[in-house]
């Protein structure tokens, strides 16, 4: 019944990524009657601020807070300029724009934004543009009406995110994640996304994650730290994906086990149907991928491989609970020690380990190396 339950959110979240909902047009374009545009611009310590006719924006320094929670007009943000001691921070109810338009904030104490709506946050990446955003090594809490509010990460959002352009965004988290939501994420477009922490997950996500497109660089380094960390689903149907990690494993009190890194986590199924995907965990007990449920492919070129040892923790390119299933495109995985795939069988044949749909041209199978083209 779970495995059913999850399936129905997964594909009322796919439908609901691929319906009106997500045209972004009315933001960009100003198409919508009523649009508030505001333009704010980093200069260092201070920030200008246009566009503003309904006094949504305060400002602390190069501290930007938006606070138009109360109301219902289309809102689009664009972001540009340069600060290294800032940060935007945004009240909302309704769905809303953030436009990067070549804009640099570093947040010495917090995130560099934070989104504190809970509907969507449609992040356009302007074209020909490359924007970076770095937290600080630790924050400060925020008290609102006595509660402290959610600070997760350098790119944090209480609500989903689609991320659309074809400029470049840069993301470093010195605290925590590089890029979180609460809700889930969809990464479209040939937006350029690269993403790098020394201390947590690249990107955290709760509800799924979609990459339709784009060119997305991941890498991490901390122990048992994770390029992708999601709680539901993640589904790859396009772009070219690169993910490292480098950690090595930590013993986890509460499960009295070790935890190590992956390039990608997910507690629900992982499915690649087009694209590019390119993993690599080089840290003592490594996984490529990292799978609750299962995981399906039938497109594109997959390629995982972890290089690390077996001191605390078995590296594994490819790690199911449930089943590991390809039908198409192009599969490898490669360990140096212990299983390229594992789906959970205690069979000592390297082809109970993985299960094989249709007539690929190659296919070779072995407990360290498993190439499979279609």
């Amino acid at each position: 019944m779970k495995k059913i339950l999850y399936g129905l959110m997964a594909v009322a979240l796919m439908s609901a990524c691929q319906n009106d909902d997500t045209d972004f047009s009315e933001y960009t374009d100003g198409a919508a009657s009523g649009i508030s545009t505001i333009y704010i611009t980093y200069n260092g310590t201070s920030v200008d601020v246009t566009g503003d006719s309904k006094g949504y924006v305060t400002t602390n320094g190069a501290d930007v807070t938006v606070n138009a929670e109360n109301s219902a007009d289309s809102l689009l943000l664009v972001l540009s300029g340069t600060t290294t001691d800032g940060s935007l921070l945004v009240y909302r109810q309704q769905k809303y724009g953030i436009k990067l338009n070549g804009v640099n904030i570093k947040n010495n104490d917090g995130p560099a934004i934070n989104n504190q709506c809970g509907k969507w946050l449609y992040l356009d990446v302007a074209d020909g543009t490359t924007n970076t955003l770095t937290d600080g090594t630790s924050y400060t809490d925020i008290v609102v009406n006595g509660t402290t509010i959610d600070l997760k990460a350098c790119l944090f959002s209480e609500g989903q995110v689609y991320v659309k352009g074809t400029g470049k965004l840069n993301i470093t988290g010195n605290y925590k994640h590089g890029f979180a939501s609460d809700d889930y994420i969809v990464i479209d477009d040939n937006v350029t996304l690269n993403v790098n922490s020394s201390v947590g997950n690249g990107i955290k996500v709760n509800d799924g994650l979609w990459i339709n497109n784009g060119n997305i660089g991941i890498s991490v380094t901390a122990d048992a730290a994770r390029g992708i960390r999601c709680d539901s689903v993640v589904v790859i149907s396009g772009g070219s994906t690169t993910i490292s990690t480098s950690g090595d494993c930590v013993y986890d009190t509460d499960a009295q086990d070790y935890s190590s890194a992956a390039c990608i986590k997910c507690d629900d199924q992982f499915t690649m149907t087009a694209g590019t995907l390119k993993l690599i965990s080089s840290g003592d007990g490594g996984k490529g991928i990292n799978c609750a449920a299962d995981v399906v492919f039938s497109g594109g070129e997959l390629i995982a491989k972890t290089t690390g040892s077996n001191d605390n923790g078995k590296p594994k390119a490819i790690k199911s609970d449930t089943g590991i299933i390809v039908s198409g495109g192009s599969f490898s995985a490669y360990v140096n020690k212990s299983w390229a795939c594992d789906n959970g069988s205690e069979s000592d044949e390297p082809a109970d380990h993985i299960t094989v749909k249709g007539s690929p041209k190659t296919q070779n199978i072995t407990k360290k190396t498993v190439e499979i083209t279609y």
